[in-house]
């Protein structure tokens, strides 16, 4: 989809407002330095797009999707010359330049700054982040457009539609997200054809003891709940009605005890998996008008006492879940834009913007995150649209950092 002149609405163009200072704060330029050098795609030779500046690059193209390949990266380039005086006026590349440097770097130290960085934020001051003594954290996959392209169909295909095939290919993404700061993290992306479990098999790993994750009913298998377990976190999943738990033992808040095990016919003791099972109705909905549709919610979780943490205190934390739709949303219609597609043209450039992606909407969060800390507010009261505003026209009001900088250095 084609984009708009590069500038801001009234006129005002953006390089009269862009520097580094949000995205340089998260991704700092040693952090950047090491995992180019890590990845082996660090510039050998002076460029005029080094690989360190291109990673900046890639991220702020998620910040600015509105804008023109060029005029985004006049607008890095003037930030950097802004912050370091005597840095000549910049040339800016073309639009063939920008892609062939972009394809040098590739996407995997993308991916790789991603995963060094982009991690819960919430502090045990943060509202709303936690239950009782545990992080709040939810698994869930979503997909993303993406151009309508020979190439980039073969590598991620594109869904079926009720005559013939949708509009655009897409890739499919499963992450975690911190519920109190709507941070998208350890997320793995693929196909459309990809299946949502199987991408979270890269994503469980980032689970840690002193989480709390919870997770729909598609999830659950008994391979993947161990996988889950084993983490250390404690676990908060929805399951079908259809799975065979067993009363074991009443509990006196209503749940009960009762054991999975990988089959129905593989019921041996020494194959079992202890869990407490909740069970409950919500009040004033109609039952579905299909009858395939559940009206009772039934959860298991890992958490065995009832007194360390309630049937009712539970069930009315799983709405929690439906968060990180809220994060997605923020990502696909607030910051990507509404009808925009992600701007590359090949599938490994693909890859690459989808980090950038995540990036990108990582440092604001974290602006975010900051500014309700020291407000004392819960970060879901602050705009994530409003955010995105300030980012892109007062960014020089916000500390900036030079890309040559280091992570040591002070904050002007």
């Amino acid at each position: 989809m084609a984009r708009t002149a590069a500038t801001l609405e009234g006129g005002v163009r953006i390089s009269d407002y862009i520097t580094l200072g949000v995205v340089a704060r998260q991704f700092p330029a040693d952090l950047v330095e090491s995992v180019l050098m890590a990845t082996g795609r660090a510039s050998q030779r002076h460029r005029d797009l080094p690989a360190h500046v291109v990673i900046y690059y890639v991220i702020a193209l998620a910040l600015f999707t509105q804008a023109s390949c060029r005029e985004v990266l006049r607008c890095l380039m003037e930030g950097i010359r802004w912050l370091q005086c005597e840095v000549p006026e910049p040339r800016i590349a073309g639009k063939s330049a920008i892609s062939q440097a972009r394809s040098r770097l590739g996407w995997e130290p993308l991916q790789r700054l991603h995963d060094e960085v982009v991690k819960p934020i919430a502090t045990q001051d943060t509202r709303g982040a936690w239950y009782r003594q545990w992080r709040i954290v939810s698994l869930d996959g979503c997909t993303l457009d993406v151009p309508d392209d020979p190439a980039i169909e073969s590598a991620f295909g594109r869904p079926s539609a009720a005559r013939g095939t949708s509009a655009f290919p897409q890739i499919r993404f499963v992450s975690l997200v911190e519920s109190g700061t709507h941070v998208l993290f350890a997320t793995r992306m693929g196909g459309f054809s990809s299946s949502e479990r199987v991408l979270a098999d890269g994503v469980i790993p980032a689970l840690a003891p002193g989480m709390l994750c919870l997770a729909d009913r598609g999830f659950y298998g008994f391979q993947f709940w161990g996988l889950a377990r084993a983490t250390g976190a404690e676990l908060l999943w929805r399951v079908n009605s259809k799975l065979g738990l067993p009363r074991e033992e009443e509990l006196e808040d209503g749940s009960y005890l009762s054991t999975l095990y990988p089959t129905r016919e593989r019921r041996h003791p020494s194959k079992g998996v202890r869990v407490r099972v909740i069970e409950y109705t919500l009040q004033g909905i109609p039952p579905p008008p299909d009858p395939e549709d559940e009206p009772t919610y039934r959860l298991i979780t890992t958490i065995l006492d009832p007194k360390v943490a309630p049937a009712v205190e539970l069930a009315a934390l799983y709405p929690e879940r439906w968060e990180i739709e809220s994060a997605f949303d923020e990502l696909k219609t607030h910051l990507r834009g509404r009808q925009m597609l992600l701007r590359s043209k090949t599938p490994d450039l693909i890859r690459q913007e989808f980090y950038g992606l995540m990036m990108a909407h990582f440092a604001i969060r974290g602006l975010i995150h900051e500014a309700a800390f020291k407000a004392e507010i819960d970060p879901d009261r602050l705009s994530f649209i409003h955010a995105v505003r300030v980012v892109r026209r007062t960014l020089p009001h916000f500390a900036a950092l030079s890309p040559h900088a280091t992570r040591s250095s002070p904050t002007p």
